[in-house]
C-alpha cells in the first residue's frame, strides 16, 4: 500500500437509488416505503422550468413531513446545475429550511473541482449558521466530457464529496454519442461503449474512497436489459445503479447483493487465512486454489456489504 492513504468516505448501502421528480408530490410517500435503499428528490431534468418553484417547496415539505431514516432510506435532493439562475435558490432554500433532514446532495453535470467547491463552500456556511449537528454529503453526477475529462480531480475535490454517479444520457449527448436510448448497448458497437467510462469512473472513485454508483436505464420495459447493465457495472466493482421506476429497484439490489454462496465462500476464505497465518503462513490453499492477503482484501469487501445489507433487513 501506498503511505498516502484517503480516508473513506461515509459508508452507506446504496444498492438502488430511486428517483423521484419533485413535482410529483404524490410518489414521495411510496418512494419512502419502497425497496430503494436510496432515494433521491429531483429538482433537475424530471422537472419541467414551470415547475421548479413549486418542486422546490414540495421537496422542502416532503423532508421534514416523512421520516425518511426510520423508513431505512438515506435521502438526497438533486439540485439543478450550476449554469441555471435555478441552482442557488435550490440550494440555499432546501438546505437552510430542511438541511436537518437531508443525508446529501447530488450535484449534476459537474466538470470541474470548482463546480463542488461552489456547493461545499455555501453548504459550510448554511450549516454553521442553522447549527446543523450533521454534514450534509455531496454527490456528483459526472455526465459531460468535460466531466470525464476532470473526474479523477472532481473525485479529490472536497472532503464533503461521497460518491460519483455516471449520468449515461447526458454523457452521450455530450459525446455526440450515435443513440437515442438512455443506457443500454448499441449493436453497431462490439461490446459495451460505456465500459471505457465506467471504468475510468469507477478507478477515480476507489483512489478517492468514493462510492460509485451507475446512472438510469431508460427502458424499465425491459428488465432483462436492465439486469444486464446493473450486472456489468457490478462486475467491474460500482456499488449500485438508478431505478427510474420502482419496478427496477428489486432488480438492482438482486445484482448489487452478494449471493449467499458468495458469501460463504468469502467467509471460508477468511477462516483458512486466519488458520494459515496461526500456522506461521501467508498463503493457504482452498478448493484447489491459492489464496493470500488479497484475497482476504477481497473476501472482506463481500462480508462488508453483506452484513450491512442484513442490518437494514432488506
Amino acid at each position: 500500500m501506498s503511505h498516502l492513504q484517503i480516508a473513506e468516505a461515509k459508508r452507506r448501502l446504496h444498492r438502488s437509488e430511486l428517483a423521484v421528480p419533485g413535482s410529483r408530490p404524490e410518489l414521495f410517500e411510496k418512494a419512502a416505503m419502497s425497496r430503494a435503499d436510496y432515494v433521491f428528490l429531483d429538482l433537475e431534468d424530471a422537472v419541467s422550468p414551470d415547475e421548479k418553484e413549486t418542486a422546490r417547496h414540495n421537496v422542502i415539505a416532503a423532508l421534514g413531513d416523512i421520516d425518511w431514516r426510520a423508513a431505512g432510506k438515506t435521502v438526497s435532493v438533486r439540485i439543478n446545475g450550476l449554469d441555471t439562475h435555478y441552482m442557488y435558490r435550490d440550494l440555499i432554500d432546501v438546505v437552510e429550511k430542511a438541511g436537518a433532514h437531508l443525508d446529501t446532495i447530488l450535484v449534476p453535470k459537474v466538470g470541474v473541482p470548482g463546480d463542488i467547491y461552489t456547493v461545499d463552500a455555501l453548504v459550510t456556511q448554511i450549516e454553521q449558521a442553522k447549527g446543523f449537528s450533521h454534514r450534509i454529503g455531496v454527490e456528483a453526477l459526472i455526465e459531460t466530457a468535460l466531466g470525464m475529462a476532470n473526474v479523477e480531480a472532481v473525485a479529490g475535490s472536497s472532503p464533503r464529496l461521497e460518491a460519483l454517479h455516471f449520468g449515461v444520457a447526458d454523457y452521450a449527448a455530450s459525446c455526440r454519442a450515435r443513440t437515442i436510448t438512455i443506457g443500454g448497448l448499441n449493436p453497431d458497437y462490439p461490446g459495451d461503449q460505456w465500459h471505457s467510462a465506467l471504468s475510468r469512473l469507477l478507478v477515480a472513485c476507489r483512489a478517492n474512497g468514493l462510492r460509485a454508483i451507475d446512472g438510469p436505464f431508460g427502458d424499465f420495459g425491459d428488465p432483462e436489459g436492465f439486469t444486464a447493465a446493473a450486472r456489468r457495472a457490478a462486475a467491474l466493482g460500482y456499488d449500485g445503479k438508478w431505478a427510474i421506476h420502482p419496478s427496477q429497484v428489486d432488480l438492482a439490489n438482486e445484482v448489487f447483493t452478494p449471493p449467499p454462496s458468495e458469501v460463504d465462500q468469502a467467509r471460508r476464505v477468511l477462516v483458512a487465512l486466519e488458520e494459515a497465518a496461526a500456522a506461521g503462513r501467508g498463503a493457504a490453499q482452498l478448493d484447489g486454489r491459492m489464496i493470500d492477503a488479497a484475497s482476504a482484501r477481497m473476501a472482506h469487501n463481500v462480508v462488508e456489504t453483506a452484513e450491512a445489507i442484513t442490518a437494514r433487513g432488506m
